[in-house]
């Protein structure tokens, strides 16, 4: 979730001061705290409101099954604690609710000792975004730019059902959408209720839209 308000940073100057202004990355990577919630958005910083508890009981889930996934294949990922995703284009970084790193692939990231940001595709098999109130960065904005960024597979988790109806169909639905890199474009398939998922880098993967949607309502 996001609170869309710019927030006040830290920025060198003669005077010492706190300035309200757009930043650079670098001054983001910089300041990022370690205790906080905060994404930079084309020069804006803002803050990430604290989760409802059904969004991180999907996010849990999501990360566990997806684990489990990765290591019946004995491939070299890892779900990294708090890592910033930079599209190359502009002054912006995400954090997604479940990001999948290749491990082997971080050699090349010019960005990884310094500050823990990737930038490259390669290094990235897997996004998920679990969707809240701030539905149109999900299926709008942060699509667009893992797309130019070559992530191959992105997911997002609307347990709530409140994206657009072309989103979520009309009427609106909790539905599971897998995105895939195919020709350097996103193609989508979209799961409600009883459907089985259907993750490209994860044929084994062996969940139900609605598995994921129960989750948030876990005892």
């Amino acid at each position: 979730m996001i609170n869309k308000q710019q927030i006040m940073v830290q920025i060198p100057s003669d005077a010492a001061e706190a300035q309200t202004k757009q930043v650079t990355f670098e001054e983001f990577a910089a300041w990022h705290p370690e205790n906080g919630r905060y994404e930079l958005h084309d020069g804006v910083i803002v803050e990430k409101a604290q989760p409802l508890g059904g969004h991180e009981l999907v996010t849990g889930f999501l990360a566990r099954k997806v684990t489990v996934a990765f290591d019946f294949l004995n491939l070299p990922y890892f779900i990294p604690r708090k890592v910033l995703v930079k599209p190359t284009e502009n002054q912006s970084g995400y954090e997604p609710d479940v990001l999948v790193i290749n491990e082997k692939n971080l050699v090349n990231e010019p960005l990884w000792r310094k500050t823990s940001t990737v930038i490259y595709g390669a290094s990235i098999p897997l996004i998920v975004e679990v969707v809240s109130t701030n539905w149109d960065d999900d299926y709008y904005m942060k699509q667009g730019k893992y797309e130019a960024m070559g992530i191959p597979e992105y997911w997002i988790a609307d347990y709530l059902g409140l994206g657009a109806k072309k989103f979520t169909g009309n009427p609106k639905q909790p539905t599971f959408s897998v995105y895939q890199l195919i020709d350097e474009e996103y193609q989508v398939r979209r799961f409600q209720g009883n459907d089985r998922i259907i993750s490209p880098s994860f044929p084994d993967l062996n969940i139900t839209a609605q598995q994921v949607f129960d989750a948030a309502n876990a005892d």
